[in-house]
């Protein structure tokens, strides 16, 4: 079956973008159950691969994985007040089991930290025992009303680490550790620059001291929250007694950090670096690099051409395209779809000359390799796409950051952006952080993103609110 054109940037940006998902056959909407969708096989790859990024880091730096319970008891969640109220509206939750009405309901988990300090509070009695440092891969449910595959969907796939520690001082070293992992799976592996920064109080994980993030900007110029890092302080250590013996025998709560990321970052890929033709993939998170697609007219010409094809497959670590029925054209369009970084043709006449055609999905050029230098064509190429693409993003990102010195000047900037027309841009303004400025934002659907822990603008200056001082720019922008 033909597949349908896919809608341009400029004309509906969002839907361009579920054409590209669909098309690219990242994933499609599973309409039978509301909100959720199924993750296709090329979309999995590339889950798989971000796993390896990830899961490969955080085992580096000590952590190990486990897995915690579906279900939570509903009573957990009320121990943290905050915490409860923050996750209130998004709970999908179990009243009856094996045909009899539960005595407690059971919540689906949106998020672990509960269920997790209770078993804290077993396996921790001294000091000895910290600092604990685990992971989990998991799904979880959050009931959205308004959903976009991988951005924001009902159920999704993510990790979450959790870590009990001695002080608040190892606790926060660990926090920014973490978020710095994420700003380099995100900036090396995905070719995707971001912004790490603290989160605001209004905007911050319900039941946390303080959370982090890492943003990245799409190409439209919204803000992606791309992964979170959250110092927890003792907060669910009281809620949940999980207590230590100190070096002196006296008892003390631990000081608690979790952090995640999700499935949202495949989209965060989709948005960075894909093009009016569909998919665009970095190489490193790419689950096929290349292919070869042979060219032939002839039957007598077929087996040459196949035979050469298959040769030089094994040697770059490619794929033959040998499917029968389907032009060369229709095979070109197939890939281009699915964000394959590198296609090589191949001929009689490249056969004749002892050459290939090397076509790059990022930029679209061609050009001829002799055969016998295959591999370090490709893997050059794959460099050099890798770099590109991460090299256009950080020109991109900053293109559309500006400065605004007062509230006015930030709303008109950004009260017209929507994520279907774009337009959107990474507003650099002095404010403070107060849930009074944050509401002052929302008349306009923006938000602050983060504040950047690092100042690479003027310094302090006075909040476009309320006129008070402050000691750096925010980072305001509308996002998903």
């Amino acid at each position: 079956m033909a597949e349908s054109p896919i809608t341009l940037r400029a004309q509906d940006y969002a839907t361009w973008y579920q054409d590209v998902v669909v098309q690219g056959d990242l994933a499609e909407p599973a309409e039978i159950v509301k909100g959720c969708m199924v993750i296709k096989a090329n979309g999995y790859a590339v889950w798989e691969l971000l796993q390896h990024e990830l899961d490969t880091r955080f085992k580096a730096t000590g952590h190990q994985n486990v897995y915690f319970p579906l279900l939570i008891p509903q009573g957990f969640l009320r121990r943290e007040a905050e915490h409860v109220e923050g996750f209130s509206p998004e709970l999908a939750v179990v009243t009856i089991a094996g045909g009899k009405e539960l005595e407690e309901p059971y919540v689906i988990r949106p998020t672990s930290e509960t269920i997790i300090g209770h078993f804290f509070s077993k396996w921790i009695q001294s000091w000895r025992d910290l600092p604990m440092l685990v992971n989990q891969w998991a799904n979880v449910v959050r009931w959205e009303l308004r959903t976009r595959l991988f951005l924001r969907t009902t159920e999704f796939l993510w990790q979450e680490g959790h870590t009990a520690h001695a002080t608040h001082e190892e606790a926060f070293e660990e926090v920014l550790r973490m978020l710095g992992v994420y700003a380099e799976v995100a900036e090396d592996a995905m070719a995707m620059p971001v912004i790490r920064g603290m989160k605001t109080q209004a905007e911050k994980f319900a039941g946390a001291l303080h959370s982090y993030s890492i943003e990245a900007m799409m190409q439209n110029g919204l803000a992606l929250q791309a992964a979170t890092s959250h110092d927890l302080g003792q907060n669910f250590g009281k809620a949940f007694d999980v207590r230590f013996q100190n070096h002196a025998g006296q008892l003390e709560y631990v000081w608690q950090t979790s952090w995640g990321a999700s499935t949202r970052l495949i989209g965060g890929l989709v948005m960075t670096h894909s093009d009016d033709k569909g998919l665009v993939l970095p190489p490193k998170l790419a689950p096929l690099k290349a292919v070869v697609v042979p060219i032939y007219r002839k039957d007598q010409e077929r087996g040459e051409v196949l035979e050469a094809a298959h040769r030089i497959a094994a040697d770059v670590g490619a794929r033959v395209d040998d499917r029968e029925g389907q032009t060369a054209g229709a095979k070109f369009f197939y890939w281009e779809r699915r964000g394959v970084p590198v296609v090589l043709e191949l001929g009689p006449r490249d056969l004749a000359s002892g050459s290939m055609v090397l076509k790059r999905r990022d930029t679209g050029t061609k050009h001829s390799v002799p055969q016998a230098e295959a591999r370090r064509a490709v893997a050059a190429a794959l460099e050099a796409i890798q770099s590109d693409l991460y090299r256009a993003a950080k020109q991109r990102l900053a293109a559309n950051t500006v400065l605004a010195n007062s509230m006015r000047e930030a709303e008109s900037i950004l009260a017209e952006v929507t994520a279907e027309r774009g337009g959107g841009k990474f507003v650099m303004a002095h404010l403070k952080d107060d849930p009074r400025c944050d509401a002052r934002l929302k008349e306009f659907k923006a938000t602050v993103r983060n504040i950047p822990l690092v100042d690479e603008y003027d310094g302090p200056g006075k909040c476009i609110v309320t006129g008070e001082p402050v000691d750096r720019r925010v980072v305001i922008a509308k996002a998903y």
